[in-house]
Order: structure tokens, then sequence, then C-alpha cells
């Protein structure tokens, strides 16, 4: 289970004084440990990979946020955590993956431009949790043109 890896590597992290992964992975141990009190009972596999997107996404925005104010610094200690939670999230589909399924829908759909929202709402369905909604956003703009 995805939960009991995190605290092996979390003790581990620890005796190697890994202080950005132990900071990452007791962050990551607590939003399950609040997620699991909010739903009462444990969390599964997928619900733990959603937190995980969840927290990528954060320090995504973070890192973007610190790079506008200059802050190099930040930005830095951002992207070493988001390279530690990249270890524990689900497999991500690739550009040509996901440019395969979108040309399929659209051919599926006989789509128009004027149908972006139905072909998005379709792919996202099928790729939802693998790939990043604004990937998926840009290549059916692309397609559809």
């Amino acid at each position: 289970m995805l939960k009991e890896k995190i605290m092996q590597d979390l003790k581990q992290a620890m005796k190697e004084k890994n202080e950005i992964k132990v900071r990452v992975l007791r962050l990551l141990n607590s939003a399950i440990k609040n997620f699991e009190v909010e739903k009462i009972g444990e969390a599964s596999d997928e619900e733990i990979e959603k937190l995980i997107l969840k927290e990528m996404k954060k320090r995504q925005e973070s890192i973007e946020a610190y790079k506008k104010a200059n802050r190099e610094d930040l930005a830095k200690e951002e992207e070493q955590e988001l390279e530690v939670l990249k270890e524990y999230a689900p497999k991500m589909l690739s550009e040509d993956e996901i440019r395969k399924m979108a040309k399929e829908i659209i051919e599926e759909l006989n789509a128009t431009q004027k149908e972006f929202g139905l072909v998005m709402k379709n792919l996202m369905a099928k790729v939802k949790g693998k790939a990043d909604g604004s990937i998926v956003n840009k290549i059916v703009k692309e397609l559809l043109q």
C-alpha cells in the first residue's frame, strides 16, 4: 500500500537526515491522516494519489509565484519538494499518448472547434489523475484548429 511505503520512506529519510524529504513526507502523511479523519476510514491508494497530485499542484503554483517575486531561493526549495512528491505520484501520460486519445475522441464525436468543451469533458474523464489539465487543453486546442 502507498501509505505504508510513505511511512517506511519517512523513517529512512529520518535516518539519512534528508530534511527536505522528511518535511515533504510528514506533510503528506498529515494530509492523509486529515483526509482519513474527514472520511472516517482508511484512504485508498487512489485517494492518496489524488492528495499527492493536489500537493504537487500547490508546489507548482508556489514556484511560479516565487519566481515572479524574484525569490529563487524559495522557488528552489519548492522545486526540491516537488521532486520528492513526483516519486509517489501516479505515472503521468506522455503528450503523445494524450494526443492519440484526443484524436480518437475528436474523430469519434466528429467534433469541430465549437465542441471544444465536449471534447475536453470526454478526454478529461479518460485521463483524470494521469495528465495535467493545461497540457490536455493545449493539445485539444491544437487539434481542433
